[in-house]
């Protein structure tokens, strides 16, 4: 009887407060706002009926594919400002102002948190990494737009670099692979086509201490065109660009590449007058103001960047619209190429050999960055 006590005490003792405890994820306590991510109204029947107070019918407007409240999904990466825009109401302007104060007055309850750290993990995967071999991780973790093709087609390339290069190479799409025991054992850190807010506030914290400790990383075309951001440090530090459109009619153009010669060597030993089809990304401002090397710009004449497919702004960047460079960020290093949409670009010559230069730049932690 005694050691049955014992035993029940002990299991007492060691279970936890809850059933289910939400993650430490960025938006987790932060109130109802026209300025949050719209997935965590969407997730709320209460937040929901004070939009569609102030706009009625507004949820049946949605389009399809932002309305669903299971990442990815588009909801991950818009406002509810922004659906206020898309959708319209039909009748007068909505008062942002009014919706954004009736929205903050209601309370966020532990259910409310709960759901909105959903779509976060906390998985640490292991590895058993060969040594003396250049280390990447390929981490492919959406919350926001998958595009399945084009993640597929560049996970295939870079396997195949790695063959070629002889790196060790592993694949994951867990959040909890942002941790100090597991970063440490990269050097290189490639994010394919990762949209939405993917991070904990704790792996966001160890994303940025590996980089800045001298971690290297590359980001791939989606993985920074995403319409809105809810971690500055990411597109305006890391990137070094924020994203505002693409064009729409048509999405996919052919258009003309330059090149500049750069102390990284990306882009070295590809002829002049590249041309391809893909889905053209516009910045808000050029990266190069922000003290980017860049690799590669867009000839604006060889297509018609034209407007978004909600009437955003103009998409013309002028005579400076780059689309790859590099950044050094601490004492690591980032490369960003805004190309590859299209599958079939995971295929062409120039932009694998532009990739794989990145790569192996980022990956070298023997010399300073420039």
């Amino acid at each position: 009887m005694r050691a049955l006590i014992l035993g029940l005490i002990i299991v007492t003792l060691s279970a936890p407060v809850s059933a289910k405890t939400p993650l430490h994820c960025p938006m987790r306590d932060a109130p109802f706002s026209v300025d949050g991510p719209l997935i965590d109204v969407m997730l709320s029947d209460a937040a929901k009926a004070v939009v569609d107070g102030q706009s009625p019918g507004v949820w049946a407007k949605l389009p399809p594919f932002f309305a669903s409240t299971k990442a990815p999904t588009f909801a991950a990466i818009l406002k509810v400002r922004s659906l206020l825009a898309l959708a319209g109401s039909g009748g007068p302007p909505v008062d942002m102002a009014k919706l954004d104060a009736d929205l903050r007055a209601l309370p966020v309850t532990p259910a409310d948190k709960l759901a909105r750290c959903e779509r976060y993990d906390d998985e640490r995967p292991r590895f058993a990494l060969a040594k003396g071999k250049p280390r990447v991780l390929l981490f492919e973790k959406m919350t926001g737009f998958r595009d399945t093709p084009s993640v597929l087609a560049a996970g295939a390339a870079f396997k195949a670099m790695a063959d070629r290069n002889g790196w060790a190479l592993t694949v994951t799409d867990k959040g909890g692979a942002m941790h100090p025991s597991v970063l440490r054992q990269f050097d290189v850190v490639i994010w394919n086509n990762v949209s939405g807010d993917v991070l904990t506030l704790t792996q966001r914290k160890a994303f940025r201490n590996y980089v800045e400790g001298g971690g290297g990383f590359v980001g791939v075309h989606g993985s920074a065109g995403d319409p809105v951001y809810f971690w500055d440090w990411y597109p305006d530090t890391l990137i070094g660009a924020r994203f505002i459109g693409h064009p729409s009619d048509p999405q996919f153009q052919t258009a003309k590449i330059d090149l500049e010669p750069t102390a990284s060597g990306i882009g070295s030993g590809i002829n002049p007058g590249w041309e391809m089809k893909d889905e053209w990304y516009s910045f808000k401002t050029s990266a190069r103001r922000g003290g980017a090397k860049v690799i590669a710009t867009l000839d604006e004449k060889s297509y018609t960047p034209g407007r978004t497919r909600f009437g955003g702004p103009p998409l013309e960047m002028g005579a400076d619209h780059p689309i790859a460079w590099t950044r050094c960020v601490g004492k690591g290093r980032s490369f960003y190429s805004a190309i590859g949409h299209r599958p079939e670009t995971y295929s062409d010559a120039n932009h694998v050999k532009i990739l794989e230069q990145a790569v192996g730049w980022a990956a070298n932690r023997s010399r300073p960055c420039k």
